[in-house]
Formats: C-alpha cells, sequence, structure tokens
C-alpha cells in the first residue's frame, strides 16, 4: 500500500526504526500537505493513504490531485483541517488518533506557566546579552495563584493534580465534573473563573460551536495581569483580542502552543502564494503571529505540548493500526 508521510518530525525517527511495516511503501515528506506541496504524477496516481498532522490544510484542492486516494489519517485528535465533505462524497475513509499525550500536555502546560511567571525567556535572552536585571524577573510562588482551569477532560484533570501539588488554589469550568476533582478543586461557572482567576489554561476541544470562546468580552471580565496558556486548539482564542489586550497591559503574558491556522502561521516559503490561497481571516491572524514573536512576555512554540517518545509512539502506532482494520474490514473509530 503506497503511503505518503507529510510533516515527518525527527521525533518520529525512532518508530520507524524500530518497526518494520512491510506492509506499507512509504514516502516521509517533511513539510506539511497543502495546496503548494509539490508532488509528481507517480505519486498522484499511486498513493493509497495520506498520514498528516494538524499544520496541513487538506482542502478539497488538495484531496482532488490524489486519483487514488482509500485514506486521510491525521496523527490528532483534530479533523477540521480536512475536508470532510469531499471525503464523503469521494468514499475516503478518515482516521483521527483519541486519547493519546494526557500526562505529556499537563507537565508542558505547567512548563510553560513556569516559563511565564519566573521570565525565564527575558533572564536567558539578557542573559546572552549580559543586561541583567534582577528586578525584571521577579516572579511569585505557585502556591501563590489561582489556577483557571477551562475544560477538564483527561489533561485538564492531569493539570489540576499538579497544580494542587504545587500548592496552587484550582477552578474549574467544565461541562462535566471529574469525581477525582470534586473535593479539592471548585467547579464554577466561566465568568466566575475569568474574573478570579490569575492564570487561566485551555484544555478543551474545539468543535466550531466554541470558535474564539475567549475574546473580546471574556478578557474584559478577567483580572489585571493574568496569564493565559493554550495548549489546546488555536481557534478557541481570538488571538487579535489576545495580542490588543497584551499591548494595553492587562494580559501579563501568554504561551501558547498551538495557533488558528497554523498552517499558514507557521509557514516558511514563499508567503504570497500561500496568503493568496488562504482566507482572509488566516492571513490576519498569521500577521498578528509575527508580531508577537517580537514580545518578550509570549511564547509561543511549535504545536510540542504532546512531543514525548510515549505520546509519539501511540500515535504512530494506533495510526497503522486503525489502518490495518479497516482493511480487513473491522470495526474502527473511523471519522468519516
Amino acid at each position: 500500500m503506497k503511503m505518503l508521510l507529510f510533516d515527518f518530525r525527527e521525533s518520529e525517527k525512532e518508530f520507524f526504526q524500530r518497526n518494520n511495516l512491510k506492509d506499507f511503501d512509504i514516502t516521509f515528506i517533511r513539510e506539511p500537505l497543502n495546496i503548494e506541496t509539490d508532488l509528481n504524477e507517480k505519486l498522484l496516481n499511486e498513493t493509497d493513504v495520506i498520514s498528516v498532522f494538524t499544520t496541513s490544510s487538506v482542502t478539497e484542492d488538495v484531496l482532488k490531485r490524489f486519483k487514488n486516494l482509500r485514506i486521510v489519517s491525521t496523527r490528532s485528535s483534530a479533523h477540521d483541517h480536512i475536508d470532510m465533505d469531499y471525503c464523503i462524497s469521494h468514499n475516503i475513509a478518515v482516521f483521527n488518533i483519541e486519547s493519546y499525550g494526557k500526562n505529556s500536555v499537563a507537565e508542558y502546560a505547567v512548563s510553560l506557566i513556569l516559563a511565564l511567571i519566573r521570565s525565564l525567556l527575558p533572564a536567558y535572552f539578557d542573559m546572552k546579552k549580559y543586561m541583567i536585571n534582577h528586578k525584571k524577573y521577579e516572579g511569585r510562588v505557585l502556591s501563590s495563584y489561582t489556577l483557571g482551569i477551562i475544560g477538564c477532560g483527561a489533561i485538564g484533570t492531569a493539570v489540576a493534580k499538579i497544580a494542587q501539588f504545587f500548592g496552587m488554589k484550582v477552578l474549574i469550568n467544565s461541562y462535566m465534573k471529574n469525581p477525582e476533582l470534586s473535593g479539592s478543586c471548585n467547579f464554577v461557572g466561566l465568568d466566575e473563573l475569568l474574573a478570579e482567576s490569575d492564570i487561566i489554561t485551555l484544555h478543551l476541544p474545539y468543535d466550531g460551536d466554541n470558535y474564539h470562546m475567549i475574546s473580546v468580552d471574556e478578557f474584559e471580565k478577567m483580572k489585571d495581569g493574568v496569564y493565559i496558556v493554550n495548549t489546546a486548539r488555536g481557534e478557541l482564542l481570538d488571538i487579535k483580542a489576545l495580542y490588543d489586550y497584551l499591548i494595553k497591559g492587562k494580559v501579563k503574558g501568554a504561551a501558547l502552543d498551538v495557533l488558528e491556522c497554523e498552517f499558514i502561521s507557521t509557514y516558511k516559503g514563499e508567503m504570497a502564494a500561500v496568503m493568496a490561497d488562504a482566507e482572509h481571516h488566516c492571513v490576519e491572524t498569521a500577521l498578528i503571529t509575527k508580531k508577537l514573536f517580537d514580545m518578550e512576555n509570549v511564547i509561543i512554540t511549535p504545536h510540542i505540548a504532546y512531543n514525548t517518545t510515549e505520546s509519539v509512539n501511540y500515535i504512530l502506532q494506533e495510526t497503522f493500526n486503525l489502518i490495518r482494520d479497516y482493511l480487513k474490514g473491522e470495526n474502527t473509530n473511523r471519522v468519516c
């Protein structure tokens, strides 16, 4: 079976070195898949499976280039970067990966919180320039902060437990109340969480209905000097509003491991062609992201919260298990 695996990362090499996937003829491509991806006719005619990450933009125009495509597999739980209507109408199976990276993402989110409140990156870069200002780096202990967690699935629960270990007060807004935390955390409405939290971290899936759930109105309800952390989905956070409130000083710092329109915000090639094909709001988002990179109280990382050996191995193993099961006619957690 001919397979193209896009956005191939160094962290994934070990899996393929250890596993002999003799059923698959795999071509590894380091870049994400989008309309600008250069593929020869042989690959476009013979590929049965494409495997992508959320940084790919698998639109109708991209999909119809492949003449015999049977399966699209995304190495993520999110799948809105794939044109589902086209896949359904052309009988292309789509698979995603659920329930991975609970501890990996939770630990990363807490590490971002620590980096923000202790001014880790400004201190590091100032040290390199021999421009040290100890007052500038003065922070507070974690136990003096109230942490607001929006979304309390497996990852949000893990973050809450780590925060409790550090002695933080924890507020949670979630449609479900995890009984593991009912005696130790306060489940509150969103407005109360926004008003009372010193640090707000997002840990919920994006379903379309919660697009920009943190925007101007929500920022207005927050404390002055609040910190924002997002390791969930870029679409949950209005990045223009975030930028405006960082400039105003209401938001003291932000750490983002995910971005809306990641395919364009992180694209390093010729921007003109990609921007011409992108929606207007994605172009605006990319331009604002560039401004955020220049702010020393903002940390932006390339969607790596999940990126541990354990999580990567699970994602890849599950990817191939799902494809094999589907080809055998067995039931799978097929998206469409």
